[in-house]
């Protein structure tokens, strides 16, 4: 071997003493001791690398687990047996036989002890394992079973806690996959700081193990902002447009029609013949006043458990999710991967709208959230000034509404004689009533709503639309509860168009886009409605076009930023259609 060709060291070591090589360490092998130590120092002082677990080794959960769950199940296994057998076990021990109640109670004992015995088993034979590209969990007490879900699969890490769990500091973490529809998996119950630390852990390691397979995130540890907090004022304003308007409405007309009817019926012999004497008059004094009364405590109800829901909402936000913490009794804590968001929804009640006030939904891929959200469907901000809202929408996609546009005036018309058609099956409906039986239904009343047959007409024409932008398709449907919704082409499964019986007439149409969420489950799409039927075929051959070229879009921009940062986009566009 040539002396150019041997190792740096062996060059070092035939340098004469005292006059080492500049860089080299000396000749006696102190110095590659202490390039040793040094490099390790370095490695500890480092850390472990990005796809290295911080939680190591098999995990057991909670030493509470065992009694909460006891007591849990405990309490409905008594209240059931109360219920349903409490005399027949009193009516044991009160009839004499004292060996049949000795041995009923033996029996009693041992039922306790293997119920007791059964958690403690499953307790001792569960544990949890985060690897480097799965989490691992291991169960079961009469047969084994083994689980690995890859991390990459992983999109929600959600924590939950009721009051009893908060108390006592424990917590259930669910896992939910991309397109399950169902939770993964559940750890019941660990540590609060324990579910806190797997939360952060499984997000890093998630996005580790994508960008192992070419992938931009980068695997380190994210830094979250907070981008949103509920006051007061948003929790009170909250609570007041929470009331479903439309059950109110209902309330209202069924207590002014009906409840006439009922007060009269006290007295069959009124002065009057067709039910308008004292008593008929008192119930329809009485029937809004009681209907009104209805209204406000389904308000308070409703916004009472809304405000219980919302309670110290938070959102933060980092470079690949959104974190939000959220409840008053029961307190959750999850998450939203902004790289499986299909749909934004900005949505206002009429309530809202008159005062100012949006909410903003996020739909992800086949998620199915816990904490009482719609399925599929996450509150990223649960009320708030509507400017605010649809700066925060833009920031999770730069969409651009504004060339919104209506469909035809033509659908007005079609809007108006449905709603004629639904008059006249009441009034119908009701003159029934009034003939096959005793009852005074006044069937007429319903008849004063023929005026807003118009107006309602045009509110529902003016609250529809849609537009096609650059990057995103935005729908907008719903009077009562209207719902703009934004959904980039490349998030697009399929798109159709529809016509009924009554749209062909008209020389209408509905396009549907269909994207990969479990709002599509429940018919929640994006939807122009009552388009022309021209312009829906072209939508429809439009859409496909625009998806295929957002897909080469971001496939050249995934190419051309590989080995290099990207900084944050602005939003840009104009504003959501009025």
């Amino acid at each position: 071997m040539s002396e150019d060709d041997r190792p740096a060291d062996d060059a070092a070591t035939d340098a004469p003493n005292g006059s080492p090589p500049t860089g080299d360490p000396p000749a006696d092998g102190t110095g590659r001791e202490t390039v040793s130590e040094a490099a390790a120092e370095e490695a500890e002082s480092a850390g472990p690398s990005p796809a290295t677990p911080r939680i190591e080794g098999p995990q057991k959960l909670h030493l509470l687990t065992v009694p909460y769950q006891i007591a849990q199940q405990g309490i409905s296994i008594a209240v059931a047996l109360f219920v349903f057998g409490g005399g027949g076990v009193t009516a044991l021990f009160s009839s004499g036989q004292s060996l049949l109640a000795i041995g009923a109670a033996v029996a009693v004992l041992l039922g306790i002890g293997a119920f007791v015995g059964y958690f403690v088993a499953r307790y001792r034979r569960f544990e949890y394992e985060l690897t480097a590209d799965t989490f691992d969990i291991r169960s079961g007490v009469l047969s084994r079973r083994k689980r690995e879900i890859p991390l990459r699969r992983i999109q929600n890490v959600d924590i939950s806690q009721n009051v009893v769990q908060r108390a006592l500091g424990i917590a259930q973490v669910n896992l939910e996959t991309a397109g399950g529809g169902e939770t993964e998996a559940q750890l019941q119950y660990v540590g609060d700081d324990d579910a806190e630390r797997l939360q952060s852990e499984i997000s890093r390691l998630s996005r580790a193990a994508k960008a192992s397979e070419g992938a931009t995130a980068a695997a380190v540890d994210e830094r979250f902002e907070t981008i949103f907090e509920m006051t007061q004022r948003e929790l009170g304003v909250l609570a007041l447009i929470s009331v479903d308007l439309r059950i109110a409405s209902f309330l209202f007309f069924g207590a002014s029609v009906f409840a006439p009817s009922a007060v009269s019926a006290y007295e069959p012999d009124s002065i009057w013949e067709f039910g308008l004497g004292i008593e008929s008059i008192l119930g329809a004094i009485l029937g809004p006043i009681a209907a009104l009364a209805a209204i406000v405590a389904l308000a308070l109800i409703s916004g009472a458990l809304n405000a219980a829901r919302y309670y110290g909402f938070r959102l933060d936000r980092g470079d690949e999710e959104l974190r939000y913490e959220r409840g008053l009794l029961q307190r959750y804590r999850g998450t939203i991967p902004l790289s499986k968001v299909q749909t934004i929804t900005v949505r206002e009640n009429v309530l809202a709208r008159a005062l100012g006030y949006a909410a903003l939904t996020i739909e992800t891929a086949g998620y199915t959230p816990t904490g009482g959200e719609s399925t599929g469907s996450q509150s990223a901000i649960p009320v708030a000034e509507r400017d605010r809202v649809v700066t925060l929408a833009r920031s999770l996609e730069a969409f651009d509404a504004s060339g919104f546009e209506r469909p035809p005036k033509r659908a007005r018309l079609r809007y108006a004689f449905r709603y004629a058609i639904g008059l006249a099956v009441i009034v119908a409906l009701l003159y029934v009533g009034t003939l096959a039986t005793d009852y005074q239904l006044f069937w007429y009343v319903p008849l004063l709503a023929t005026p807003l047959i118009p107006v309602a007409a045009h509110l529902k024409w003016r609250s529809r639309g849609y537009a096609l932008g650059d990057e995103h398709v935005v729908t907008r449907n719903g009077f009562w509860v209207r719902k703009q919704k934004v959904v980039p082409y490349h998030r697009v499964q399929t798109v159709f168009t529809t016509q009924t019986i009554f749209q062909r007439r008209r020389d209408l149409a509905t396009v549907t886009v269909d994207t990969a969420g479990s709002q599509s489950i429940t018919g929640d799409d994006a939807e122009a409605v009552d388009i022309d039927a021209e312009t829906a075929e072209r939508i429809r051959e439009r859409v496909p076009d625009e998806l295929y070229g957002a897909l080469a879009r971001r496939r050249r921009s995934a190419a051309g930023s590989n080995g290099r940062s990207r900084g944050p986009t602005g939003p840009t566009g104009g504003q959501l259609g009025d």
